[in-house]
């Protein structure tokens, strides 16, 4: 398995209580410097605050991990066919040099389809796979599954529970996995049942069962972090619940801070030449080199780059730190990813 492949984690709730805030400083820990965090606004992108949405979230990462000194972008990827598309590429500029990305609340169906074959979306993959890690929350998890719920449309509209196709991260790993958030959800006291993200069991049973056999749902409780380290291939629960898994009807429930093999959930693979087809997808024309995206330095910059490069396997942090600052006179500022240093034009696409 390739461990620059970075962290999925998922969060039944709570991108901004305390439980999430250790989620995100478990996630930054494992993560090189700087860090560079980018919140897509897309699964609220048809409410008139979207931005306040993600923005809120901005603030507090700005604040929870103020030890990592984040560099935090909000990405206005709203809605295809407008100015905010999520396939307009100067939009995703800065989502393509991210370490941490990050999408949450709004409307799971609205999410998938905009993120659908988007750029967005095949540039998150290509991050991911160089080692970015990966963070969704409410609509977001459910959005990311094989099978959608459409949430919003069963218990605010009426309609009947329906299965629908979502973005499928997993299924390039070879795994059939939906989620759920807000599981354990009791906004409805006695009266209602809002447990299973608000539709209730009665109607989740409904929807499952339109699922293929054996495919594997997830609920997430809420303030409860699954962390997915495909190197380790290994699950961690973390946070204030617990998650289940459910397969064929049968549940497994594991508490917080358990943790379970990655085989548990299917017969995980990497396909071939993975790496390749996910980067040329997201970036093409261009060669599956990090540095290939940018406008071509010049030797001295080359030479600089390269020797910063020497400076940080010897653990030569204030040579490297000078070397950056001369190449950032030069015209070019650096980013640390898993893979490689990445070399941005200032005032360029990057």
């Amino acid at each position: 398995m390739d461990k620059l492949c970075g962290l999925i984690t998922l969060l039944g709730s709570g991108e901004t209580s305390l439980a999430g805030g250790r989620i995100f400083e478990t996630v930054s820990s494992q993560l090189p410097q700087p860090l560079h965090v980018s919140i897509l606004e897309t699964p609220a992108g048809f409410e008139l605050n979207s931005v306040q949405v993600a923005g809120r979230v901005g603030e507090f990462l700005r604040s929870r991990l103020k030890n990592f000194d984040p560099e935090v972008d909000i990405i206005p990827a709203r809605k295809r066919g407008t100015v905010f598309s999520p396939d307009d590429e100067n939009i995703l500029a800065s989502l393509k040099s991210a370490n941490l990305i990050f999408m949450g609340p709004g409307s799971p169906t609205y999410a998938i389809r905009q993120l659908k074959n988007s750029l967005a979306w095949k540039v998150m993959l290509a991050r991911q796979r160089m080692g970015a890690a990966l963070v969704f929350a409410s609509a977001a998890t459910i959005a990311i599954g094989q099978w959608g719920l459409p949430v919003y449309e069963i218990y605010k509209v009426g309609d009947e529970p329906r299965r629908l196709p979502g973005l499928d991260l997993f299924g390039h790993f070879g795994l059939h996995l939906s989620f759920v958030p807000h599981w354990n959800n009791s906004d409805g006291g006695k009266d209602v049942d809002t447990s299973r993200c608000f539709i209730g069991k009665d109607r989740f049973l409904q929807w499952y069962d339109q699922l293929p056999p054996g495919d594997i749902v997830i609920g997430l409780d809420e303030h409860t972090g699954l962390i997915f380290d495909l190197s380790t291939q290994k699950c961690i629960v973390q946070g204030v619940g617990t998650i289940t898994v459910l397969c064929s009807h049968k549940a497994t429930v594991i508490k917080a801070e358990g943790e379970f093999p990655l085989s548990n959930l299917g017969e995980f693979h990497v396909p071939k030449n993975y790496s390749r087809a996910i980067y040329s997808s997201a970036y093409p024309q261009r060669a599956v080199n990090p540095l290939d995206e940018y406008n071509k330095p010049t030797e001295e910059v080359l030479r600089l780059l390269n020797a910063r490069k020497e400076a940080r396997d010897q653990k030569d942090w204030p040579a490297a730190d000078e070397i950056r600052g001369r190449l950032s006179e030069l015209g070019w500022q650096v980013r640390d990813t898993l893979v490689d240093q990445i070399l941005v034009k200032k005032g360029g696409h990057g």
